[in-house]
């Protein structure tokens, strides 16, 4: 009995430190002492069992499909004496039952007032820690339970004064290719997928850094830098699971980096944040590197980035940019077989390469401002050379494949070939490889589009995608033009490998009855190549660089090449 003695002291004292234990505000869900507490105090009144539990909601709690939080028993069996129940109707309900042996002598009022007292007390900072971190579970986590980038913030602003990073670096990557994953084995293969793939990194970060994801397949994490080796082992190729059967898929990633220099002090997110993300547009976007460090060169290119794209638009006014034609050789008769169109700028009396404009204005849309530009140009020149009474040679335009996103890109084709009366045939469109879904079915209507109004289509670059068997398998293209990567050196042996997949590109697209261009032939050597293997066309410094329109027109008037020169 409680009305006088040690067991009331006793109790007290017990209250006391419940109390205590529960207006910690910060306390994390782990209720070791506080469940201690409740069992000692459950001893002193003889109770033989407690159990409380947890349902996000009545329908849960009436078909008793909740979770355990807290429970004891000494194994006395007992009838239940006493429940308190407390209800938040936006996110859960919690129970606590308690549990008086047959054989117990029943409790006095007072008893029974104390432990109403007790399990009201206790159900309410169990909800109240539950509601707590249910809120944080939605504000840091995303619906998949990965980390998200609230939680990387927080991070970094829980680490940003000075030597907090000494060692780290921080990283935005995405994986490659994901997209097929789904497309391929399904959406639960392409969870799990990255499910293993988070995991994993989380292992290498480690305690002392974080991953995140972004969205998607995007993600950015801080890990330490001896541990970045692993890391980008990982990214270049790593065989991830996707089903229970443990079969697996190749991953590859695309990322940015910044290593954190010794003594960096956090002033605003984006000293951090905004660098790699950056590094990683450029992995994406700048070429075939797939992992870009930032650096001071890096934002010296940056900067140059800024002024080409604020320059473009005058530039555009001016007309500073100009067509040159590289010319296309039959390989047998050494005759002038066709032209690719290549954009250079006039800028300050100098002239730039495409490898110093066209990279930049492809990072927005000003690549597609350009392309129809230069295909306006080509369709004048042509007007101008049938008007002239030239022989006339087809002429390739390149498309960046940000022209995708426009679902009517062959009809502003036809329009700008159409306003000069240039006919059909003397046009095609180049266009390069994709791996996305939605840019591969955008490809895929274009070229139907643009075939259909007798304009030819052409693969550039064909070997160097993930997927340019599928490419030319499903899409009905005229051209195929085969990387200079796939043209064999002069001293390689006839069966070399480079050999072997060059013979067999070429009688695979002409069985296919597509024409065949190979880029970047050189030497009379590969020349012969090409004529052994009966490859149609050859582009390259063996026969002419970029030319001006003006000794282009020189071309078109005497045609034959010396094809040995």
């Amino acid at each position: 009995m409680f009305d006088a003695g040690k067991n009331a002291e006793i109790f007290s004292e017990y209250f006391q430190k419940l109390v205590s234990a529960m207006a910690v505000i910060d306390n994390e869900m782990d209720f070791q002492d506080i469940h201690g507490i409740l069992t000692e105090m459950s001893v002193l009144l003889n109770l033989s069992k407690g159990v409380t539990r947890v349902y996000e909601n009545p329908i849960n709690e009436q078909l008793d499909r909740g979770e355990t939080i807290i429970s004891f028993d000494t194994g006395k069996p007992g009838r239940p004496v006493h429940t308190v129940r407390f209800e938040r109707k936006l996110l859960s309900i919690v129970t606590m039952t308690v549990y008086m042996a047959d054989d117990a002598p029943p409790l006095s009022d007072i008893e029974f007032e104390k432990l109403d007292l007790v399990l009201r007390l206790a159900v309410t900072f169990i909800s109240r820690n539950l509601v707590r971190d249910n809120i944080q579970r939605l504000a840091f986590f995303d619906d998949q339970g990965f980390r998200n980038i609230r939680s990387f913030f927080r991070y970094i602003t829980w680490h940003g004064n000075a030597g907090d990073f000494d060692g780290m670096a921080a990283i935005n990557y995405n994986l490659q290719h994901f997209s097929l994953i789904n497309s391929e084995q399904g959406r639960d293969a392409g969870d799990m997928v990255l499910t293993n793939h988070y995991k994993y990194v989380e292992g290498l970060v480690g305690e002392k850094g974080i991953i995140s994801r972004l969205g998607g397949d995007s993600f950015v994490c801080i890990i330490p830098q001896d541990k970045l080796k692993d890391l980008l082992k990982y990214f270049n190729q790593a065989d991830v699971v996707y089903d229970k059967e443990g079969h697996t898929r190749s991953v590859s990633a695309r990322a940015g980096i910044f290593k954190i220099p010794d003594g960096f002090k956090v002033n605003n997110l984006n000293e951090i944040m905004g660098k790699i993300l950056y590094a990683c547009h450029i992995a994406q976007t700048g070429g075939h590197d797939p992992i870009v460090f930032y650096d001071e060169k890096l934002i010296e290119n940056r900067e140059l980035s800024m002024r080409i794209q604020q320059q473009f638009p005058e530039a555009m006014r001016n007309q500073e940019f100009r067509v040159f034609f590289q010319p296309k050789v039959d390989t047998v008769t050494g005759e002038l077989a066709g032209a690719e169109a290549l954009s250079r700028w006039l800028k300050d009396g100098e002239i730039l390469s495409p490898e110093g404009f066209v990279p930049i204005l492809e990072q927005t849309s000003d690549i597609c401002k350009l392309d129809f530009y230069v295909l306006d140009r080509v369709c004048g020149f042509i007007r101008k050379w049938l008007d002239e009474g030239r022989k006339v040679v087809r002429i390739s335009v390149n498309f960046s494949r940000k022209h995708f996103i426009n679902e009517k890109l062959h009809e502003k084709i036809l329009e700008i070939v159409d306003k000069h009366n240039v006919p059909h045939e003397y046009i095609e469109i180049e266009l390069t490889e994709t791996t996305t879904d939605v840019e591969f079915r955008a490809l895929k209507s274009i070229v139907k589009g643009l075939q259909a109004n007798h304009i030819r289509t052409s693969v550039d670059d064909f070997g160097m995608g993930y997927s340019s068997l599928n490419l030319i398998r499903v899409i009905p293209w005229n051209v195929i033009k085969i990387d200079r990567s796939f043209l064999p050196k002069d001293n390689e042996s006839a069966d070399s490998i480079s050999h072997i997949m060059f013979r067999n590109v070429v009688n695979m697209t002409r069985e296919m009855g597509l024409e065949t261009v190979a880029e970047g032939v050189e030497t009379a050597a590969q020349l012969h190549i090409l004529q052994d293997n009966n490859c149609e066309l050859a582009q390259g410094f063996l026969f002419d660089r970029a030319l001006p329109a003006e000794e282009f027109e020189k071309r078109l008037d005497a045609p034959k090449y010396d094809t040995y020169r």
